[in-house]
């Protein structure tokens, strides 16, 4: 009887099959059907792209080493940060991504182009602003990671060691730039700490009492607007 019972309960799984027939099948929507499949995965990387091939690498860390060398914790607020920084990477990638449209977007959805013709096209201008920005000895590195041949040619280099390299050339010059915002904003602290110091009141924390004048600094020198002015002329 309990075997009965057992065979009686086990549950029945319902079987599931996907499959194109009649005019579905046909090669034609299945191309269309293989493209949004396509489109959906660049959108579900959007966000890595924004990150690794634009400028908005260094931006968001200059934005974020300004606040540290005021002192103000989380004011402006990251959200504010983060915005403020993809508005100015679409800013100063507007010719590029011009480019791209003229070049291979366009083209592609007037079927003048097949897509793998129009990532050729829309690659290059990218590279070309990757390269810009790029150093030599950065790329390197990579090279002796991989163990590939040196390149004789721009051409020859593969995006996805040009990547990575630009990425940390992107590093290494938001720190070189991140520094020399400190230096006004440390000189501040020690005078402010020398004074504090002269005048016996060495339980008082310097921090404290430079951080007005840190940001009254920054508000009399126009410091967004210089800063922002800054950092687009540096990808000019």
């Amino acid at each position: 009887m309990w075997p009965v019972l057992a065979q009686a309960q086990d549950p029945v799984l319902p079987s599931l099959s996907l499959q194109l027939s009649g005019e579905e099948a046909q090669p034609d929507n299945i191309a269309v059907a293989l493209e949004i499949l396509f489109l959906l995965t660049i959108l579900s990387v959007a966000p890595a792209i924004v990150l690794t091939i634009t400028c908005f690498t260094r931006i968001i860390i200059v934005f974020s080493f300004i606040r540290h060398a005021i002192g103000t914790q989380q004011m402006p607020p990251n959200q504010v940060l983060a915005a403020l920084a993809i508005f100015l990477t679409v800013a100063i990638m507007a010719p590029i991504g011009s480019e791209i449209n003229q070049t291979a977007l366009q083209p592609y959805l007037n079927e003048e182009i097949g897509h793998e013709e129009a990532l050729s096209r829309a690659e290059g201008p990218m590279r070309e602003f990757m390269f810009k920005h790029t150093r030599e000895r950065d790329l390197s590195v990579f090279y002796s990671i991989t163990g590939m041949e040196r390149p004789e040619s721009r051409e020859d280099v593969p995006t996805m060691l040009l990547i990575p390299a630009f990425m940390i050339s992107e590093l290494k010059t938001a720190f070189q730039i991140g520094f020399l915002i400190y230096i006004p904003f440390l000189i501040l602290d020690m005078v402010v700490a020398s004074i504090l110091l002269s005048m016996g009141m060495m339980m008082l924390p310097p921090v404290m009492i430079s951080m007005p004048f840190k940001v009254l600094l920054f508000i009399m020198v126009d410091g967004w607007n210089l800063l922002v002015g800054s950092l687009v002329n540096s990808f000019v």
